[in-house]
């Protein structure tokens, strides 16, 4: 892979098979990833969009090996996750290690966090999971991944039910950045916010992204969000991709039929605003 990409994917297939009846003898699969091949470039942001059940979310299991791929292969910065062809897969102890450079932002951040453990012990567990440093300086990495994030330090010690969802997201945000990864999958992080909080966070995201380096994939149904966001788009339609490049060159100019009824979607403006 070339040193400019941080993430290549070839041939990934996942399928699910379906259950038979008497009238089909040959096994029937749900492809929900069907022969998905892109490359990522480092520091860059790369849209993924789909309407819900075109593959997305699957996708991104697959790609952090959280579910076990039907075929294809995943290579992180010259690492190979798995190549199913070749009967590779990376050893459980290094793929633990690698977790902490591959990191997921859920879209609903209340439900990633576990309501009877404070921020403060949340985001320092996952620190010292793949660090080897005290309590004590766990909890400061902690609060300087909250302040990045825009809380304040004093709020360590509070319960996520005592945050606002804006905030709550800020807190999924920070316990990722505290890890200090590389590339991050964005699964949906806005779609549950309010519209006023959303351009925040998504502020947010784009000043640590040039602050640290990162990488994202970012997954939305939101084509408005994925135009003013990302750099390149992926357009995925019952598991395949059929279309990707450059996003102003997508949305100028959409080759492929899907594409076209995506773009034709969004909203316009009223001509009072244009």
């Amino acid at each position: 892979m070339e040193k400019n990409y941080i993430l290549e994917v070839k041939g990934l297939k996942k399928y699910y098979p379906l259950k038979n009846n008497m009238l089909f003898k040959k096994k029937r699969y749900q492809k929900s990833v069907d022969d998905v091949s892109f490359k990522i470039k480092k520091g860059s942001i790369v849209g993924l969009v789909g309407e819900s059940g075109c593959g997305k979310s699957t996708l991104s299991k697959c790609i952090l090996n959280l579910v076990d791929a039907t075929s294809g292969s995943v290579i992180f910065e010259d690492k190979v996750l798995y190549d199913i062809e070749l009967n590779k897969k990376i050893s459980k102890k290094d793929m633990l290690n690698l977790r902490k450079d591959m990191q997921m932002i859920f879209q609903d951040p209340y439900s990633s966090l576990d309501p009877k453990i404070t921020i403060g012990k949340t985001i320092a567990d996952g620190i010292r999971k793949h660090q080897n440093i005290s309590k004590e300086e766990a909890y400061e990495e902690a609060k300087k991944a909250l302040e990045l994030c825009g809380l304040d330090k004093s709020y360590i010690n509070r319960y996520p039910y005592e945050f606002s969802g804006g905030q709550r997201q800020r807190i999924a945000i920070a316990r990722v950045l505290a890890l200090k990864p590389k590339f991050i999958i964005c699964d949906e992080p806005t779609s549950a916010l309010d519209v006023s909080i959303q351009s925040q966070i998504l502020n947010l995201m784009l000043d640590l992204k040039e602050k640290f380096n990162l990488t994202y994939l970012f997954i939305s149904h939101n084509l408005n969000v994925t135009r003013c966001f990302c750099d390149e788009i992926i357009v995925m339609n019952n598991g395949k991709i059929v279309e990707d490049g450059d996003i102003k060159s997508i949305y100028l100019n959409p080759k492929n039929s899907y594409t076209k009824k995506l773009i034709s979607s969004i909203p316009k403006k009223h001509p009072s605003l244009r």
